[in-house]
């Protein structure tokens, strides 16, 4: 019964794929009066979400910004009462971080004396650090977390990846401050893979001494209805990374979860934002806290139509993240607490969860009956494009990788059952100590009154569009924007009679003023359908360089300039090769849902050459 139930939900994406084609051809041939009218709901309702998105991006920059200058002003007060000192010291000196990346780590900042030549940005810190009060409140604010009582896992899943690469992303992490005595690594090995033993063995001697635990789980290839991938993955080595530290005695209450790719670098700055929020929060143990994500490791090494699809990616992820209702998802790497990972059962291992970011996030909230939220925190997480070699074999790698992305198309269904009550909510996990969980979250299960109240309602509709904005619109916009209009145009105004094939007393933009003046607004509002786009990529160019300079300390050189302007060419062919193709297969896949085969992404690194 509850698998005809959910049959319903299941056929919404690829209804919308299949419809959102057969609508170009058919729509002013069968339907043009009905064809018209949705046209101009269609393209209104996208210019409007689009629109929304830029000042939501917006927002979000500008916290990011705050978020680093605070930081590094913090450093560089630190900085001065050090030279204060040490009278000794040479103020002209520079000290060259640890980091094997060539970005000069934050983690470093605090030890390494000012740039000689100051930038304009670092003389507006000098001039913030002037007014007293807000200086003050934000020093208090970082130093409040500068002996951290939280421990941290950050499990790192990987598949057939680099050992350099690896040993760069866990580097990072071990030069955080607090490494030694909060940090512990849960390395996430496939067994599936050749050779992962060795590998895992290089890695656990060259950090033994590095942080609190390394612990090493490997994911069995033949557990029955599971799907390979980074959820299932994530899964075990969550259950298994928790349980041996319980063992070893640590308080699960004390325990960060940081779900992390291979690539992922992530700042210092990121784990102070997220012990800040959590400390602040009023039930903690219901938040995930989701980053920005960026790319700028290996971006002038790729061919610009991938660099355009990831950088857009990223700025649709960063304008999801500024919603005040909490209600967001996070992408690639973010954290929650273990007691909130034990309360939900962890994370789903089915062919439904390849999504394991986005589903965790709507198990997490369905499981809790609206309690759990997303909790921004303005740190980006620098990333790795995929890369291999040649031109056109990239391009095919990340078309590869596009598809499997967009296979997360199956938590539309997930969602749309999950807020019909169509779910089994029992909480599984096989984990003895969930009990213990609950009773952690007592305190907070008593708002669960609001489960019947209008506010709970509206938020799972909230959750469902939102969910449906992600996967729908890759996968109808492409199609409509591109080529309603101009296919329209053809059949009904045809260029030679020869070709026509609509009777002009049928045709209802001659016979019917009404109908004319929707096509010219329809014909109006398409023009302006890009300029969102353009707006927020105008915005991200300055990000993405004060990024690069104020947070990962890279040089003019090293990081965007105007000239990256031509890059702009070939957003029609990432928009049609990475998003609209793949998702429009992912979509349909839905109707029959094949195993595919997990291919990873390919990512060239070279440890003696880690500038980007």
């Amino acid at each position: 019964m509850t698998s005809l139930l959910n049959y319903p939900f299941e056929l919404v994406a690829p209804m919308a794929a299949i419809v959102s084609i057969l609508l170009l051809p058919l729509g002013p041939l069968l339907i043009p009066r009905f064809y018209l009218i949705f046209l101009l709901i269609y393209f209104t309702c996208f210019l409007y979400t689009q629109i929304n998105h830029v000042f939501k991006f917006w927002i979000t920059v500008s916290n990011i910004k705050k978020t680093i200058r605070n930081w590094n002003l913090n450093d560089r007060h630190n900085l001065n009462n050090s030279n204060s000192n040490n009278n000794n010291t040479n103020n002209d000196s520079t000290t060259t971080s640890t980091f094997h990346d060539g970005e000069k780590g934050i983690s470093a900042a605090a030890s390494a004396p000012a740039s000689p030549s100051p930038t304009p940005t670092r003389e507006r810190y000098s001039t913030l650090a002037e007014d007293d009060d807000r200086f003050n409140e934000m020093e208090a604010s970082l130093k409040l977390y500068e002996d951290s009582h939280f421990i941290h896992a950050f499990i790192v899943p990987n598949y057939a990846e680099p050992e350099a690469l690896l040993r760069d992303t866990i580097k990072r992490l071990a030069n955080h401050r607090n490494a030694q005595t909060n940090y512990v690594i849960i390395l996430a090995m496939e067994a599936s893979e050749t050779g992962f033993e060795p590998k895992a063995e290089s890695l656990t001697n060259y950090f033994k001494d590095s942080f609190l635990h390394f612990i090493v789980t490997v994911h069995p290839s033949d557990i029955p209805g599971e799907s390979r991938g980074k959820g299932s993955n994530v899964a075990w080595a969550a259950r298994n990374g928790c349980a041996e530290m319980i063992q070893r005695g640590v308080d699960r209450r004390r325990v960060i979860l940081t779900v992390s790719d291979s690539d992922s670098s992530i700042p210092e700055l990121y784990v102070k934002e997220v012990e800040k929020s959590f400390t602040q929060a009023e039930d903690p143990y219901f938040l995930l806290f989701a980053p920005p994500i960026f790319f700028s490791r290996n971006a002038f090494d790729v061919p610009a139509a991938v660099r355009m699809t990831d950088i857009t990616w990223s700025a649709m992820v960063m304008s999801n993240l500024s919603n005040s209702r909490g209600i967001a998802f996070p992408c690639s790497t973010y954290s929650l607490s273990m007691v909130l990972a034990e309360r939900v059962g962890y994370w789903d291992t089915d062919a439904d969860s390849v999504g394991e970011d986005m589903h965790m996030m709507l198990k997490c909230f369905f499981k809790t009956d609206g309690l759990a939220r997303c909790a921004p925190i303005f740190v980006p997480i620098n990333l790795t494009n995929v890369q291999t070699n040649g031109y056109l074999s990239n391009m095919h790698a990340r078309y590869i990788q596009a598809k499997r992305h967009y296979n997360g198309v199956a938590d539309v269904s997930y969602a749309l059952r999950s807020a019909a009550g169509i779910q089994d909510w029992a909480i599984g996990g096989g984990n003895n100590n969930m009990m213990s969980s609950l009773s952690l979250l007592q305190q907070g299960n008593k708002k669960n009154s609001m489960y019947a109240s209008p506010t709970f309602w509206f938020d799972k509709l909230l959750v469902c569009v939102k969910v449906l904005e992600a996967h729908m619109i890759p996968v109808t916009s492409g199609w409509l924007m591109f080529a309603a209009v101009p296919l329209m145009q053809f059949i009904l105004f045809p260029p030679h009679s020869m070709v026509a094939i609509v009777d002009p007393a049928d045709n209802p933009i001659l016979t019917s003023d009404f109908y004319a003046t929707l096509w010219n607004i329809v014909k109006i509002i398409t023009v302006f359908l890009p300029f969102p786009l353009f707006g927020t990529l105008s915005i991200y160019e300055h990000l993405h360089r004060f990024v690069d300079r104020e947070l990962y300390r890279k040089s003019k050189s090293e990081s965007r300039s105007w000239r990256n302007v031509f890059d702009y060419i070939t957003l029609p062919i990432a928009a049609w090769m990475f998003m609209t193709i793949p998702s429009t297969i992912a979509c349909i896949k839905r109707l029959y849902k094949p195993s595919d085969q997990y291919i990873v992404a390919e990512k060239f690194f070279d440890e003696d050459d880690a500038s980007a």
